[in-house]
């Protein structure tokens, strides 16, 4: 597809001021917004934050709202932890209206971080950016301030060309991405949607179209307490059990239930890896020379979109794991006598797909091509905020930023200049072909 003009003037305008773009990717990071441990964590730099992009968006023409959601405007949904408060952590949405009936754009990105431990292992502040080898650095750097920051000044510099969309332009910052998605719910019960959205998580410039959902399992299993110097008779015969060394029969199937996962034919996908379970915390034991009355396994398991229930959900997955659970204890006579329980942890993360020849996807394949860059569909193995505006908020929504995904939450994460530059260039043109030019732009 050719450039028009004013694609070009854009284009332009993003590379000579590319300075700019990286100034505010470090500004950024330098806003402390590490994720909530805890529901009641207290707030860091989030409103900071938020206010700071207000401001500049103000002057870049677009109405903007900044509120702290209110728990009971949407109790009850189930990617929503009980008890969680919005108190310090404010949203953010920004309109620039079309002048005409164009297609409305959303851009979307979240503004917390992951924790920067161990920070004696950074080379350099985590929250004071630093610009070495072509590569902005610092915890954020690609997932995924430098994503905002390439959303945002892309906005801008239509603004300041003077280009004016048919239809609106809409850009929003969330909190929570990284532990609950509570900022992008929020979001969509608030009334963020439009006709399509690109979330600029860090894709390496490929455009994702689907993604993975997620839930956490915990298993119990049950034990039976007991002086550890005794040596204990049979459990048939009172004696004690360690159910630590029950949950290894649990553990020790893990790996083989991911490997099915792997070869059946009902867990392969155009885009995405094959549904997984990865045993990530054990917990077990009262005290040293006791056996253990209980020991917990959590898991994270993530499954394929085909794999949802009717309302999107993880509703079978669950049926289906805590049938495994069952099947492996059947092989061990102290746990078929006592079967271990599954608990589920209240967040059903769900997956999402977005058709490849959706209107945005060709949009914004064509404008990767001709900023540069050769078009890449893939699907994202981790989940993201763009499922929960394509499934809750009807909003068809596609991953596309800069850096790497697998220097995300690394230390010392980095984000190319020269992929935040064609990010925000790509952005832009993305927005004047979905949304339409009003006839006002040359």
């Amino acid at each position: 597809m050719v450039t028009s003009a004013v694609e070009q003037r854009v284009m332009a305008e993003i590379e000579q001021r590319a300075d700019e773009l990286v100034t505010l990717t470090a500004e950024l990071i330098g806003f402390d917004t590490t994720t909530r441990e805890g529901l009641g964590a207290a707030p860091r730099q989030e409103v900071a934050l938020q206010q700071y992009l207000a401001v500049r968006l103000r002057k870049a023409g677009a109405t903007v709202e900044v509120w702290e959601p209110r728990l009971e405007d949407f109790r009850g949904d189930r990617q929503i932890p009980p008890g969680l408060s919005f108190e310090g952590y404010p949203q953010l949405l920004a309109r620039w209206r079309g002048a005409g009936d164009g297609r409305s754009l959303l851009l979307n990105g979240h503004i917390d971080v992951v924790t920067a431990e161990p920070r004696e292992a950074w080379t350099t502040d985590p929250f004071q950016a630093q610009v070495r080898d072509g590569r902005v650095v610092g915890r954020g750097a690609c997932d995924m301030k430098g994503g905002v920051a390439a959303m945002v000044f892309a906005a801008e510099v239509l603004a300041a060309v003077g280009v004016e969309l048919a239809g609106d332009l809409l850009l929003n910052t969330v909190t929570d991405e990284e532990s609950t998605s509570a900022g992008g719910v929020a979001s969509v019960w608030h009334g963020v949607r439009a006709d399509a959205g690109i979330v600029p998580e860090p894709t390496g410039l490929r455009i994702g179209v689907a993604n993975r959902g997620s839930l956490m399992p915990t298993i119990r299993v049950p034990g039976r307490s007991g002086h550890a110097g005794y040596t204990q008779p049979h459990w048939l015969e009172g004696g004690a059990v360690s159910a630590t060394e029950k949950a290894a029969v649990l553990l020790a199937a893990v790996p083989a239930l991911r490997q099915e996962w792997r070869e059946h034919p009902a867990h392969r996908h155009p885009y995405l890896n094959a549904g997984d379970v990865v045993a990530t915390t054990i917990v077990g034991g009262e005290w040293d020379v006791t056996y253990p009355a209980e020991c917990r396994i959590t898991c994270h398991l993530t499954y394929l979109p085909q794999h949802a229930d009717e309302a999107g959900y993880g509703g079978r997955v669950k049926s289906d794991f805590e049938s495994w659970v069952d099947r492996v204890a059947q092989a061990d006579p102290w746990l078929a006598s006592h079967p271990p329980v599954v608990e589920w942890a209240p967040c059903d993360v769900p997956p999402s797909g977005v058709a490849t020849d959706a209107p945005v996807v060709t949009a914004l394949a064509d404008a990767s091509r001709d900023c540069g860059y050769e078009p890449q569909l893939f699907g994202t193995d981790f989940w993201y905020d763009g499922a929960t505006f394509t499934n809750l908020g009807s909003t068809p929504t596609v991953a596309y930023g800069p850096g790497s995904g697998e220097i995300a939450h690394t230390v010392d994460e980095f984000v190319p200049v020269a992929e935040l530059v064609t990010c925000a260039q790509t952005l832009a043109v993305t927005a004047m072909r979905f949304c339409g030019l009003s006839p006002s732009t040359d």
